[in-house]
């Protein structure tokens, strides 16, 4: 039989093993750390596709609700541009037949005595032009007019006196309406 002897020192080759071993384990740890980055990439990309989907999907609702306040917006301008005309048109329908009714007025206050000679109309104002046989006769007309439905100032411009036949020449003002304001 023949002995073996083994030249190489243990400890070398211990040390040998150990430091492959140890090249394995760090080939290894550095290939699971590379998977575990890339995982992690991943899942933080398909985190960020969720996202960007949510968002645009949000522009998108948002764009559709900008557009539907747009459309209200129009709506309303349009509701009040409507409102208008119809209060302009019921202005209208109210204020035409306040001529007639106004001369109507006229023809139930004229008392004996008074003689109206022009009745001009300029907006809510009137112009009366007449004569009457005495100054009560044109208080007379100017109490019945004050009176009258639609007529909310009566007032006196001049009065003139003519010589021999004693007629008074007057002018009044009349201002049409349902307020009560002063006539300036």
């Amino acid at each position: 039989m023949k002995t073996r002897i083994n030249l190489l020192p243990w400890r070398q080759a211990r040390a040998e093993r150990r430091r492959r071993y140890f090249m394995v384990l760090m080939l290894v740890f550095v290939c699971v750390a590379l998977v575990v980055v890339w995982l992690a990439d991943q899942v933080i990309d398909q985190a960020i596709d969720r996202q960007v989907t949510r968002n645009n999907h949000l522009d998108k609702d948002l764009a559709l609700q900008d557009s539907s306040i747009k459309t209200l917006d129009d709506l309303e301008a349009q509701s009040q541009q409507l409102a208008e005309r119809m209060k302009i048109v019921q202005d209208l329908h109210n204020g035409r037949s306040s001529g007639a009714q106004l001369l109507d007025q006229l023809a139930r206050a004229v008392p004996d005595g008074v003689h109206l000679h022009e009745v001009v109309a300029k907006g809510d104002t009137v112009s009366i032009r007449g004569s009457a046989e005495s100054s009560q006769d044109i208080a007379q007309l100017m109490r019945r007019l004050e009176v009258s439905q639609g007529v909310h100032t009566a007032r006196l411009q001049h009065v003139r006196t003519e010589g021999a036949s004693g007629d008074n020449e007057f002018q009044l003002m009349v201002r049409q309406g349902e307020s009560s304001e002063a006539q300036p």
